[in-house]
């Protein structure tokens, strides 16, 4: 055949041919020239076919681990569960355990301190009486605040809905800060619109705790000028106008040659709205221009709600610029050096903000460095008309002031209208009738009858009191005012045919020297010290005109606590001594009978029925057995007689004749924790009070339940 010799290579093929022919064979033999090639396809679908099962074998394989590794994890992460749920609960109770400890001494410091001020003490005495218990009170609220973070961590910061008086809490901030204001001699004032109601609904110790940190903070960065905090309604500001032309600089204020700005002290601040121009603007019409960053966080007004904006100027360093962004980053300064001049944890502000958001408000800024900075926050409460009771307290609680001073008119001298004008305000709020002079001509005029027609004398001579500012129109310039008058009388100037009122001094701060030349110029002994608040303007008028009597309150009706507690059976159960005679003093004040034990034990034999007590205040914590065990007791006791009266078995007249026994437990608790208080209904108590527990307080807890039985019994 045809074709060159290949060695055998395997690949050939021989085939037989018959050509007809029987003596010849014949056959072809065929075989390839070139080795045939690699079955790829074949080699490459096995392949294939191996990683498919190697992939679906791993994949079975992993998903197995998997499956493992989750059940494991699942396993941990529920061991962990559980062991963050038990430090959480031993968090709570640490925190819990530590803050009654702490309040537990403090109950007894303010309770001690409220008893002192009960006695009869001076108008310095009760100053320094109440600024120590506004001081004890504020390191409550510092307890408080440790067991804020653990409340947000937790997820159960919740702000309180209780009523609440706007104006005594912040009477209440001045009296904490009134010394280092005094020390530092800066102006601390509070106004607080009329139209402001009364009583408000929200959480006043939040509220409370934000204008306390603001104005700490404003205390701390200023070294002269003012703190001015002021309150309004946001519509009420949004009906002025501000007249940013006239408000950039004050007008001036004029007692020769002198001018200054027309702030509260005369300093300038760097927030134009609290200048006089603008202050008179607020009491007319107009249109008056919110931040517009407050603009968006003015909730819709109803007529349920209370929108306040709450200003806190002062004339400290300011803020510098590169700082203001991180103001409310927590823990971050302005000055975060070791040397830095201003100590804290820089915590504060940011704090402050989460409660005004809570509160469905906001808070912002505006400051410059060497002028001063202005705070403003808005807040939304709800109106507190609808709890009476409150009102009631409150205004049988004022009726003593009020009946004091009503009637009385008063001259308010003073040659800084917004400082007159906070005059005006506390001593309005005691029932004077106030006129204002800002110079001598028109002082001079009122008093002496209204000669120049400014004034009119049949009102004028029926003035009571002048109240003059000893830096009226500068420096110690109001000591001069008596002087002066006396010689435009002796010169008939003045036509005042009776003896002229008598002559208060108003001072931020004044030395034993200036006081003797005071009293010596015409004033009388007693000075009105600022910041002005209306318990201590009342005090001071109290002794400088000998009119009314601490006693005197005890006359005419009795105090709402007073009705409900007198002649009621109370028992005390508290295991330490000094509470339980601060608890016994604070009830026995109001005349209730107060009975005390020092053991759960002897709570649970005391109220074994039948009993004589109408209400019992049991501590929580307490060694042998607590609070909540002692009540679960006796709410057993009483279960067991109830069936028996019930049934037949014990007659109802067994003492009282009460149908059902039900003595109403108030739990005494050192705590915040909400866990707490939940445990106190768990139990079978009635509520609580927490420790040191106040007049208003202590009226929520019986009011409602005094009153309920006393209507079930009739």
């Amino acid at each position: 055949m045809y074709g060159p010799p290949v060695t055998n290579n395997g690949l050939s093929h021989v085939s037989a041919l018959d050509f007809g022919d029987p003596f010849r064979k014949h056959q072809m033999l065929c075989r390839f020239t070139q080795e045939p090639p690699l079955p790829w396809s074949a080699i490459t679908t096995s392949l294939g076919i191996l990683v498919i099962a190697l992939l679906v074998g791993h994949i079975f394989y992993a998903a197995l681990n998997r499956i493992a590794k989750v059940e494991e994890d699942f396993r941990e992460m529920a061991e962990l569960k559980l062991k963050a749920e038990a430090a959480d609960i031993a968090k709570s109770q640490f925190l819990a355990t530590v803050s009654h400890e702490i309040r537990t001494p403090m109950n007894g410091v303010l309770g001690m301190l409220q008893m002192l001020m009960d006695t009869g003490l001076d108008a310095t005495q009760q100053d320094f009486a109440r600024t120590a218990q506004a001081s004890g009170k504020a390191l409550i609220t510092l307890i408080n605040e440790v067991l804020d973070q653990a409340k947000i961590e937790s997820g159960r910061f919740e702000l309180e809905a209780v009523p609440f008086d706007l104006r005594a809490i912040l009477d209440d901030v001045l009296s904490l800060f009134s010394g280092k204001s005094r020390n530092k001699q800066i102006e601390l004032a509070v106004y607080i619109s009329d139209k402001v109601p009364e009583t408000l609904v929200g959480d006043p110790g939040r509220f409370r705790q934000i204008v306390i940190n603001l104005v700490g903070n404003s205390i701390k960065f200023t070294e002269h000028g003012h703190i001015f905090v002021s309150v309004y309604l946001v519509e009420e500001l949004q009906s002025v106008k501000v007249n940013s032309e006239t408000s950039k600089r004050s007008t001036e204020v004029k007692n020769g040659s002198s001018s200054s700005c027309n702030t509260l002290s005369g300093c300038e601040a760097f927030d134009v709205r609290n200048n006089w121009e603008n202050f008179k603007l607020l009491h007319s019409n107009g249109t008056y221009k919110l931040p517009n960053t407050l603009k968006d966080c003015s909730s819709p007004e109803t007529s349920q709600t209370v929108n306040l904006c709450v200003s806190i100027e002062d004339t400290g360093v300011g803020i510098p610029l590169n700082a203001q962004e991180r103001v409310f980053v927590p823990f971050m300064q302005a000055d975060s050096s070791t040397s830095r001049t201003y100590g804290g944890t820089g915590i504060g502000l940011s704090i402050s903000r989460f409660l005004v958001e809570l509160m469905n408000g906001r808070m912002d800024f505006v400051s410059k460095p060497a002028i001063g900075s202005t705070f403003v926050f808005t807040a939304v409460f709800k109106k507190g008309h609808t709890c009476s009771q409150l009102q009631d307290m409150k205004l049988r609680q004022s009726e003593a002031l009020t009946t004091v001073f009503k009637g009385m008119r008063a001259l308010v001298v003073d040659g800084r209208p917004i400082r007159a004008s906070v005059t005006e305000y506390h001593l309005k709020r005691l029932g004077v009738q106030v006129e204002t002079v800002t110079n001598l001509k028109s002082a001079i005029a009122a008093v002496g009858g209204g000669r120049n027609g400014d004034i009119r004398s049949s009102e004028t001579r029926n003035i009571n009191m002048i109240l003059v500012d000893k830096d009226a129109w500068g420096q110690g310039s109001g000591l001069t005012f008596p002087k002066i008058l006396k010689d435009s009388r002796q010169n008939g100037r003045t036509r005042y045919s009776s003896e002229l009122p008598k002559m208060i001094l108003l001072a931020t701060s004044i030395g034993d020297d200036k006081t003797d030349t005071a009293k010596a110029a015409g004033f009388v002994e007693t000075v009105i010290m600022k910041p002005l608040r209306a318990s201590m303007v009342a005090a001071c008028l109290q002794q400088a005109l000998g009119v009314g009597n601490k006693r005197q309150q005890g006359k005419g009706s009795p105090p709402p606590l007073q009705s409900l507690l007198f002649g009621k059976q109370i028992l005390v159960v508290d295991d330490n001594k000094v509470n339980l005679r601060v608890a016994a003093g604070a009830l026995k004040k109001y005349g209730a009978i107060v009975e005390c034990a020092e053991s759960g034990k002897s709570a649970v034999e005391m109220l074994k029925p039948p009993h004589k007590f109408d209400a019992c205040f049991m501590d929580v914590q307490m060694p042998e057995m607590d609070g909540f065990e002692a009540t679960r007791q006796v709410r057993d006791l009483e279960r067991t007689v109830n069936e028996q009266i019930d049934s037949g078995a014990i007659s109802k007249e067994i003492d009282r004749n009460i149908i059902k026994w039900h003595v109403p437990i108030l739990a005494m608790t050192a705590d915040v924790i909400q866990a707490t208080h939940e445990e106190c209904s768990k139990c079978g108590m009635d509520g609580y009070v927490s420790k040191p527990f106040e007049e208003e307080q202590l009226y929520r807890a019986v009011a409602e339940f005094f009153e309920s039985k006393l209507t079930s019994t009739a």
